[in-house]
């Protein structure tokens, strides 16, 4: 996959979910483990029953091998959401496969910190690693229960 979309001026906004406008480089330091995290605080879905928003924050860290995202074609696919009915927990484990299918990292997280709607806060925490990063995902799913909020 190439990199089209940064430095692009006629950038496309899609407004339906769309997971072919995410895009990949080459990992220059594929021998070394390391983090990569983005925090999106503007991510915008829709309730699959009523049809009203939901915002939350989204955040994804992750683990590369060969391949890694490429931000702004992220930042498109999140956008895409902004019209997709699903609910919370359905949206953050989209995201999770789409990014493990295209980049195959060593290990990936996402959370989503959902506003409160109806009084209840939603944040729901998904994460997969390869053969050799088992038990980091089974230790940072138990770290990510919440001690009370």
């Amino acid at each position: 996959m190439g990199v089209t979309l940064l430095g692009n001026t006629a950038t496309r906004y899609p407004d339906q979910y769309a997971p072919e406008v995410l895009e990949t480089f080459v990992n220059k330091h594929p021998g070394r483990e390391y983090l990569v995290s983005f925090l999106c605080p503007e991510f915008t879905s829709l309730c699959p029953k009523t049809g009203q928003p939901d915002f939350a924050k989204i955040l994804i860290n992750y683990i590369p091998r060969e391949r890694m995202v490429e931000s702004k074609s992220l930042k498109l696919y999140l956008f895409s959401f902004r019209n997709h009915g699903d609910f919370h927990e359905d949206c953050v484990n989209i995201i999770l496969n789409d990014l493990w299918e295209l980049m195959d990292p060593r290990y990936i997280e996402v959370k989503g910190i959902f506003t409160p709607r109806g009084g209840i806060a939603i944040h729901p925490f998904a994460n997969r690693g390869d053969a050799e990063h088992q038990k980091m995902v089974e230790e940072r799913l138990m770290a990510a229960f919440p001690d009370g909020f």
